[in-house]
C-alpha cells in the first residue's frame, strides 16, 4: 500500500501546493488535500488544523504544510500531540529535522523559497531517516510536556 501524505496549505500557498502534489505522485505516493483549492484569501488554521489533527491520530505518518510565511502553519500544526513540525527554508533544515528531530511535518514558506527549492526540500523531508542514538533523548524531552 502507498503511503499517503496530506497536504494543506492557505491561499499564499496553493500554487506551490498544486507542485509538491504533482511531485508526491511522480514520487509514487498518495495525498490527502485538505485544501485551500484556490488562491482566495482564506485562514491559514483552518486547513493546518486538518493535518495536525490526522497526524495526532495517527490517520498519517508525515505531513506537508504551506503558507506565505511558513511560520502560521507551522504554530497551528505544532499544538498537537505527538506532532514535530519543522519549518524549512532549505534543504538541509529539512534533513536536519528528519535526522535529528524525528520531525513528523514540515511547513514551507512558499512567498519565499522556489519550486526547486521547495521540491528539493520536499526530497530530503522523505529520504532522511531520523538517526536516533543521541537524538532519542533530545526528540523525548520535546514531547515530555505531552505526557
Amino acid at each position: 500500500m502507498k503511503e499517503i501524505i496530506p497536504i494543506a496549505c492557505d491561499h499564499a500557498g496553493y500554487e506551490l501546493k498544486l507542485k509538491v502534489i504533482e511531485h508526491l505522485r511522480e514520487r509514487g505516493f498518495e495525498v490527502k488535500d485538505f485544501g485551500t483549492h484556490s488562491t482566495d484569501s482564506c485562514d491559514y488554521p483552518d486547513f493546518a488544523h486538518q493535518v495536525g489533527s490526522a497526524l495526532e491520530k495517527g490517520e498519517y505518518k508525515r505531513g506537508i504544510v504551506i503558507c506565505g510565511s511558513g511560520n502560521g502553519v507551522q504554530m497551528t500544526v505544532n499544538k498537537y500531540r505527538h506532532v514535530r513540525c519543522a519549518l524549512c527554508w532549505t534543504p538541509e533544515i529539512a534533513h536536519l529535522g528528519r535526522q535529528h528531530n524525528d520531525c513528523n511535518c514540515i511547513s514551507m514558506p512558499a512567498r519565499f523559497i522556489s519550486e526547486e527549492t521547495a521540491l528539493q526540500i520536499v526530497d530530503e523531508y522523505l529520504d532522511t531517516p531520523f538517526e536516533g542514538g543521541r537524538h532519542e533523548r533530545r526528540v523525548e524531552k520535546i514531547s515530555q510536556i505531552e505526557n
